[in-house]
This record gives C-alpha cells, structure tokens and sequence, in this order.
C-alpha cells in the first residue's frame, strides 16, 4: 500500500504522535522538580529499549540491529539522546508551550542546513519563511519577557541538536529500515546513559505514583515515534509537516491543565508566528517537491 492511499488516516495518527510527543514533555517537566535529568532520560529510553524487544524482536530478529551505516545510526542516536536531556533541562526552567516554542524553530534550522548539507536549494520564499519564524522566537524568548535565560539556552541547545539529527534522518532514510532507525535510539540511549551513571547524583526515593509516571515516560515516547512512522505510511511528508505545528496547541493546553500556566500576549503571538512561518515552509517545500 502506497503512502498516497489514506491520507486522512496519516493525519489522524500524525495528530495522536504528536499528542504523545507533548504528554511525554508535559510528563517530564512535573517529573524534573524532583528528579535528575540524567535518570529521567535514562529511564526514558529503557522503557522505550524495552518495549521494542519485547513486542518487536521476536518478529524482526536481528533485523532491528541489521544497518549498512553503524557509525551514523549511532551518532543520530546520541543526538536524539542530548535532544531529550536538554528539553528535560529546559523544561525544568521554563513553562510547557514557551519551551515548545522555542525548540519548533527546528525545521527552520533544517530548511537552512538542507542547503550546504543535502544540497537542496533554498529559495527566497523559504528564506522569508525562517526570517519570519526568527521573529517569533524573539517574541517567545525576549529580553524582560520573564523566561529563564539558563531554560532559553538548553532549548537552544534542544533544537540544535534536533536540526542535526533530523538531517541525518533524511541522509539515512532511503536506505535504512525505519523500525531499525527507532530501536538505535533506544538501545544506543539506554546504554549511553547507562555509562553516564556515576553522573546522575543523588537520585530521591521514589514516591508511590511516580514510578509509573517515570515508566509513562518511556510508554509516550515510544508510542508517539511508532504513530509517527505509521503516519507516514498513509500520507507523504508534505501532506503531514503542517500537522506537526499541533503540538504547540497540545503543549499550551496541557501547560494550562496540568500547571496551570497560559503564555502571555507576546509569547501566543510568537508561538503563532513560529507556527504560521513554519506551516508556510511545509507548504513551500510542498509546491516544490510537486514541481520537481
């Protein structure tokens, strides 16, 4: 069955990945008060290893390790890895919806790297596009605005890292399973913050709910990645990018329902301009890739 059969249905999984994406930030940020990053990005990716052998290895073997590009499958990974501790770090400063915000400027960053990276052109249209989100992030993230400059950067830090591993996301894609793309994740997180052990300090007794929470972690995660890749078996890339922007929506109602915080005047109206710049990019590289 071809990507281009069901589209509505690729929507529809598009929207609950993303759902996951921001249970599992909204899920962090509560956890983060209390406990180490290092132990909460640990736990999260243990869950997710866990989960992918238990109800994937029986069917897939050695099929889940199986990969022609060891070496970039594992640097995608350790770049997933910072992407998740420096967005536990930043929600740990910062509120659920300005931090999502701030790390959304990704695609931004990839449609400027595509250039020198991919060798993708990169028209005006897609330059006035990440000028315009720009400005948004200046209106979440400006000075006197009250956020946390130390949650500012490690989102900074987020979407960095989330630039480059998204690129090597599309250098690897058309020639590596995608199931096996998503187990390196998890085995190569599992493992590279099971090595950062001594680092992760004093870790508290773990109280009554929280151990579900924390196994919840590894349960969103997991299952918002799995969707996603089941999204994009129903609808092409450019039919699901714009739907990628709803996270915002989720992010801005959970910060509210689960932390009782609304972002201000300027921060909605930077969070819309990231969303409508990056929207019009998704829509751009749509009207491309159908000329082409």
């Amino acid at each position: 069955m071809t990507s281009a059969h069901h589209p509505l249905r690729g929507i529809l999984l598009m929207l609950a990945a993303v759902f996951f994406f921001a249970l599992l930030d909204a899920t962090s940020k509560g956890l983060a008060a209390t406990y180490p990053v290092p132990f909460l990005a640990w736990s999260r990716y243990l869950v997710h290893c866990l989960l992918m052998v238990v109800f994937l290895g029986p069917r897939l073997g050695r099929g889940l390790v199986a990969t022609r590009r060891p070496g970039l499958q594992i640097l995608r990974a350790l770049l997933l890895v910072g992407v998740t501790a420096c967005m536990m770090a930043a929600l740990r400063a910062m509120p659920l919806a300005e931090t999502t915000a701030v790390v959304f400027i990704t695609p931004l960053l990839v449609a400027i790297l595509a250039g020198p990276w991919l060798k993708e052109k990169i028209g005006l249209n897609r330059w006035l596009a990440v000028g315009v989100g720009f400005i948004g992030v200046l209106l979440v993230a400006r000075p006197g605005g009250g956020l946390s400059g130390e949650g500012i950067a490690w989102a900074l830090a987020c979407a960095a890292c989330y630039t480059v591993y998204q690129l090597l996301t599309r250098q690897l894609s058309p020639t590596e399973n995608t199931l096996t793309m998503l187990f390196y994740t998890a085995l190569v997180g599992t493992l590279s913050m099971t090595l950062a052990t001594p680092w992760f300090g004093t870790i508290p007794a773990i109280q009554g709910w929280d151990w579900l929470r924390i196994c919840a972690m590894g349960l969103f995660g997991g299952t918002g990645h799995f969707l996603l890749i089941a999204a994009f078996r129903h609808a092409p890339a450019s039919t699901l990018s714009p739907f990628l922007y709803v996270q915002l929506l989720w992010a801005t109602l959970l910060g509210w329902l689960v932390f009782g915080h609304l972002p201000d005047a300027m921060a909605a109206l930077g969070m819309a301009v990231i969303a409508a710049s990056g929207l019009g990019l998704a829509l751009i590289q749509r009207r491309e890739s159908r000329r082409a």
